[in-house]
């Protein structure tokens, strides 16, 4: 007896998995997660302040965005990198957003430091 089942290539299906999780994102029901970072005993006017700031926000945006399913793991980077740029941007603090795309090396983002 002949089988109708097609044979998929194990990238394909991966690809497909992944473009899925992507874009389905937080649905209407999920809450969505997030983490607050709070900074009142750093100096915002000394490098080591922005920099212990930037390294609670990339650590926070880490943890929200951690995933436990091995599918959804594959979007866990991207998530933390859109959580990272969107609070800096919410932030609006001149010297971390110089710092944080000094550090990327993405100055295409649509950051605005206006303070």
């Amino acid at each position: 007896m002949k089988s109708n089942v097609k044979h998929v290539p194990l990238t394909l299906i991966t690809a497909m998995l992944l473009a899925f999780a992507v874009t389905t994102g937080a649905q209407a029901d999920e809450q969505v997660r997030s983490e607050t970072v709070k900074f009142p005993d750093l100096n915002m006017d000394s490098p080591a302040g922005v920099q212990t700031l930037y390294d609670r926000i990339h650590a926070a945006a880490k943890r929200v965005c951690s995933e436990s399913d091995p599918i959804l793991r594959l979007a866990q980077a991207s998530c933390a990198r859109k959580a990272e740029a969107g609070a800096i941007q919410k932030l609006a603090l001149p010297q971390l957003t110089a710092f944080y795309q000094a550090k990327t090396g993405n100055k295409t983002e649509p950051l605005i430091a206006s303070r």
